[in-house]
């Protein structure tokens, strides 16, 4: 349980920054990553490797974030967390490539987050998502096509 505690402590900014790309609302994406926790906490007990913390952590998280899309399917108000994500100097383009994927359909936009924002190797993401790592692999190129056509580079 300690290293599950310490798990959730050391890493809470990279479990907003994964909430908020699926519900872009501050108040909704601290829910979400409370609701992942607690179920984490709950549910402890079912993890058989704790090698696999990380990876069983982001499958409740995006799980989380998927359950609060489908209950609330109203639009969801953007912020400027893109805007804080970008860094402060005048990268050409950059604003635009955070929009994009904010743009992109929540399954695809699920692997490019986890991809490039949160630098997961595929075969952690199939195993957070539950896809097979095919299908995960297939996403990532069909994502970054739309990116690229989107962005124009």
């Amino acid at each position: 349980m300690e290293e599950l505690e310490r798990y959730i402590t050391d890493n809470q900014e990279s479990f907003y920054r994964l909430a908020y790309s699926y519900v872009k609302d501050r108040d909704a994406a601290l829910d979400v990553v409370q609701n992942a926790v607690l179920k984490a906490l709950t549910h402890w007990g079912s993890l058989r490797e704790p090698a696999y913390l990380k990876t069983w952590f982001y499958r409740i998280l995006v799980n989380e974030g998927l359950s609060y899309l489908r209950k609330n399917r109203r639009l969801i108000p953007t912020d400027v967390f893109w805007d804080e994500q970008a860094p402060e100097e005048d990268i050409p383009g950059r604003i635009d490539v955070y929009e994009a994927v904010e743009r992109l359909n929540p399954k695809l936009r699920t692997v490019v987050v986890l991809r490039f924002f949160e630098d997961m190797p595929l075969q952690e993401i199939a195993a957070v998502t539950g896809l097979n790592l095919s299908t995960v692999k297939t996403r990532l190129y069909h994502a970054l096509k739309l990116l690229k056509k989107e962005i124009g580079q």
